[in-house]
Parts: structure tokens; C-alpha cells; sequence
């Protein structure tokens, strides 16, 4: 929309670089073209502005397939209007001079043209292919027939509209065919997981037994294992028991011999000694054979005192000292002696 002020009973306007503004007085045409900025009254001034730049206009319908069934279509279609002087003689451009507002709606006019003409070349592709060709392969052929339909339309040229693009955005079909559609796929995803997940189930419990038969393998080498230590054990417990017993048995002997030998050496030795006490004693018998019998008294009565307790003086009278001299045999007068 231009820009319109107000000075004094004037009225000046300034249009934009992508708006193309034709300017009538008195029926004559005083101004044309795009970015224009001038001075008028309101009152002698026809204006019309016309957008050139390029536009989009998304558009959205319902079509049938040859099988019946209900599609809905999404397409956008970029358009500009190449000459303005056609659209504006065509097409009710003009504006309020006071205000610059459209006083008619030319844009919907435009978008109503291209919609209707889009529509019906979409309808005949449409209306020839079943439903699964539709959604596969409708996106382009739609397209192709719209772009040549808009292409060939006479009055898009003469209204001065150039058609740039044309896009479609999608085919869909109604909420519950397309459930349905889907489920065919769906399903065969779903069996697809389900059959990976069997595979992977599969390879688990394939892992596992491996697992289970490794442990089995382990626990039978370990009982081999202990069955051979246990032998090994046994083995060395007798072998130990053998050892023993041998080094008792060589211990006893030795021990029997040392007690044999020593027998032997206290036997010979209780012999020689008493052959050698015999002899002592036959001596002893046969010196005291010899001795007389006061020699005998004197030896009994040193082995008496050998015996007695020890005695440090002793007191001896007279009569007692004279009995016992004379007992010895000894002359009283030698007791002064």
C-alpha cells in the first residue's frame, strides 16, 4: 500500500520499488511506473497500484481418484504480473486517493483465476489414476499438469500474469484410507522387528547355552581336576604313611640296637665289675684271714667311725681307756706311750 500524506488540500504519495503506480487527472494518464513519488489532489486523481513482485499463493482442494477415492491437494503457485497496464485496465486496481487502500480486492480475483484453473487440470490427472498411483507418483504428474494448464490458460497473458513456479506440496488421502494403507507396511515392520527380534532371542539363548556348556566344561575339568588331587593327596598320605612307618620301624631297630648294645656294655660292665668286686672281696677276705684279730677290731672300729656321726672331742676315763687297750691287746703300760 503506498504511503499518502495530507499538506494543505494536497495529497502526496510514495510508492514502493516492487508496486508500479499509474496516475490519471482529467482521464489522461500523468504518472506510470514503479517507486513514483508525487504531489496530486484527490479530488481530479485516479490511482491504481499494482504489485509486480513475485507472490505466493498456496491453495488446497479436494479430487477424486478413477478408484473413487477422496485425495486432498496442497500446491503453491508463484505468480507476478508482468505488465500492469493490462492487469490495471483487466483487473480493479485503483485505490482510495485519500487513503491508498485497494478500493476493490484484485489479489483474490488473481488467486481465484489461478486456484480454479490449477484445480481443474489437477481433477483430469487425478480422475485417471487410482489411488496408489496418485500417492507413488501424483505429486509430479500433478504438477506437470498444473504448470502446462496455467501455462496454456489465454487469460492469465492477457490480465498481464506470468506464471513463475509451480509446486505441489503433497497427495494425501482421507485419515482412515490412509490408516488403512499404512497398515500393510506397518505390518510388514512389524515383522521385521518381530523377526529381528527372534534372531536376536535366538542368538541370545544360542550365546547363553554356549555359555551354560563352557561352564559345564569348566565345572567337569575342575572335578577332574579335584578327583586328581584328591588321588594325588591319597598318594602322598600314603606315601607319607610308608615314610613313616619305614623310619619308625628304622628308628625302633636302631633304637633296639642301642638298648641291646647297651645291655651288653651294662652286662659286661655289671660282670667286670663284679669279677672285680669279687676279687675285691676275696682279697679283702683274705688279708683279713691273715690279720690278726686286733688288726679286725682296729679296722671295725675305723669303719664304725667312718659310719658315726662326726664327733669333735670325746672324754675317755681311766677304767674305760684301760678296757678297751686291753681289748686290743695291747699292754696297759703302753697307754702312756
Amino acid at each position: 500500500m503506498a504511503d499518502i500524506t495530507r499538506r494543505l488540500g494536497w495529497r502526496h504519495l510514495r510508492s514502493a520499488p516492487t508496486t508500479h503506480i499509474r496516475h490519471h487527472r482529467r482521464g489522461r494518464l500523468v504518472h506510470d511506473g514503479r517507486g513514483l513519488s508525487f504531489w496530486y489532489r484527490s479530488l481530479s486523481a485516479a490511482l491504481s497500484e499494482v504489485p509486480v513482485d513475485d507472490r505466493e499463493l498456496a491453495m488446497a482442494f479436494h479430487a477424486r481418484t478413477s478408484d473413487f477415492q477422496d485425495v486432498a491437494v496442497q500446491a503453491t503457485v508463484t505468480y507476478r504480473i508482468s505488465d500492469p497496464a493490462e492487469a490495471a485496465a483487466r483487473l480493479d486496481f485503483s485505490v482510495d486517493p485519500d487513503t491508498g487502500v485497494w478500493r476493490g480486492a484484485p489479489l483474490e480475483q488473481i488467486a481465484t483465476l489461478l486456484t480454479e484453473t490449477a484445480q481443474q487440470h489437477a481433477l483430469d490427472v487425478l480422475a485417471r489414476t487410482p489411488l496408489a498411483g496418485a500417492l507413488v507418483d501424483g505429486v509430479a504428474s500433478v504438477r506437470t499438469s498444473i504448470a502446462a494448464g496455467l501455462a496454456a490458460e489465454p487469460r492469465l497473458p492477457a490480465t498481464g500474469i506470468d506464471v513463475v513456479a509451480v509446486r505441489v506440496v503433497a497427495i494425501r488421502p482421507e485419515a482412515e484410507v490412509e490408516r488403512a494403507l499404512r497398515t500393510p507396511a506397518r505390518e510388514q515392520i512389524q515383522q521385521e522387528a518381530d523377526r529381528a527380534t527372534y534372531e536376536r532371542r535366538a542368538v541370545a539363548v544360542e550365546r547363553e547355552r554356549a555359555i551354560a556348556e563352557n561352564e559345564l566344561a569348566s565345572q567337569i575339568e575342575l572335578a577332574r581336576r579335584e578327583e586328581q588331587l584328591i588321588d594325588q593327596r591319597g598318594t602322598n598320605a600314603r606315601r607319607e604313611a610308608e615314610e613313616k612307618a619305614a623310619a619308625d620301624g628304622i628308628r625302633t631297630e636302631t633304637e633296639a640296637a642301642r638298648k641291646v648294645r647297651l645291655a651288653r656294655a651294662d652286662a659286661e660292665a655289671e660282670r667286670e665289675t663284679g669279677a672285680a668286686r669279687a676279687e675285691v672281696q676275696a682279697a679283702w677276705l683274705r688279708v683279713h684271714g691273715e690279720a690278726g684279730t686286733g688288726t679286725l677290731h682296729a679296722l671295725a672300729a675305723t669303719r664304725l667311725a667312718e659310719n658315726l656321726p662326726r664327733i669333735e672331742s670325746i672324754t675317755l676315763s681311766p677304767d674305760v681307756l684301760t678296757g678297751l687297750l686291753t681289748r686290743l691287746g695291747r699292754p696297759e703300760g703302753g697307754a702312756g706311750e
